[in-house]
């Protein structure tokens, strides 16, 4: 009987102690697949948007975009991720994110891990026909 008892009251003690999540938990920073990069995630109004601070290559310019006039503008300091708005568990969806290798815009779901860490799920049309990249929080 005390064993159940013992059980019981970790089990209240777990739950009473398990972190919520709330929207702006994904705020900060991320080292991208890699460390090729890192983002800053902030918030504006009330979506999240993302953008590349550092990159390995200093001074690589934006030469994939399909947009002629942004191939002399630098990659760093581009907004990679926009539009995310926080579904309530713990997946920031409804945005897109560009890919500065081939100069692409994906639709785009992020999820986080108990870490601190996100799943970020680049893919066209619908999420299972894609490629997920794993950024590392920086503390």
């Amino acid at each position: 009987m005390k064993k159940i008892i013992a059980i019981c009251m970790l089990l209240v003690s777990s739950i009473t102690f398990a972190q919520t999540v709330t929207a702006d938990d994904i705020i900060g920073s991320y080292m991208t697949t890699d460390n090729e990069g890192k983002v800053d995630i902030y918030k504006k109004g009330t979506k999240y948007y993302g953008k590349l601070v550092w990159n390995k290559t200093e001074g690589k310019l934006d030469i994939n975009n399909p947009d002629k006039t942004q191939h002399t503008v630098p990659i760093r300091g581009k907004e990679l991720l926009k539009d995310f708005v926080f579904n309530g568990s713990d997946t920031w969806n409804n945005g897109t994110i560009y890919d500065p290798k081939n100069g692409k815009t994906y639709s785009c779901k992020i999820t986080r891990d108990e870490k601190g860490n996100l799943n970020v799920r680049g893919y066209i049309g619908v999420s299972m026909l894609g490629r997920t990249a794993f950024w590392v929080k920086v503390k």
